[in-house]
């Protein structure tokens, strides 16, 4: 019993160090034999390069100057009433979401006990990057 135990352990030992030879490898399929599923079908996923995407990074602040963590941020486009990306402030009150250029976008930051505020973002002139500054501001009667 303990032999063929020992035997899976040793053939497993030397399999697992040629997995990542293969693994980016596409699945083998015979000469002559499609793949089951068609490029151009809608259950094919097109491989996606994030290599032209707007990056919108922050950091929040409150009006002592101090980082704020779990803000909510909400990104749509200028167009659009729908929100398509929704994040929160780490513990440092930083921020970071990745969305597509091309199109102009509405960053909407809110917390309990300040202010709502927006910001347009213009992703059409091919930046790569846009940094943003919040500075909350307190509502009267709320809780800081």
């Amino acid at each position: 019993m303990h032999r063929a135990r020992w035997i899976i352990v040793l053939a497993a030992t030397s399999i697992v160090p040629c997995l990542p030879l293969f693994a980016d490898q596409e699945p083998f399929s015979p000469p002559g034999v499609k793949s089951a599923i068609p490029e151009n079908s809608p259950g094919h996923k097109a491989k996606y390069s994030h290599a032209n995407d707007l990056l919108i990074r922050g950091t929040v602040f409150n009006d002592r100057a101090l980082s704020l963590q779990g803000v909510k941020l909400r990104i749509r486009r200028a167009d659009e009433k729908k929100n398509r990306w929704e994040t929160y402030t780490n513990f440092r009150g930083e921020f970071a979401v990745r969305v597509p250029s091309g199109a102009d976008y509405e960053i909407v930051v809110e917390t309990k006990g300040f202010a709502k505020q927006s910001r347009s973002i213009n992703a059409k002139d091919g930046n790569a990057e846009e940094k943003l500054i919040f500075r909350m501001e307190p509502v009267s009667g709320g809780k800081k």
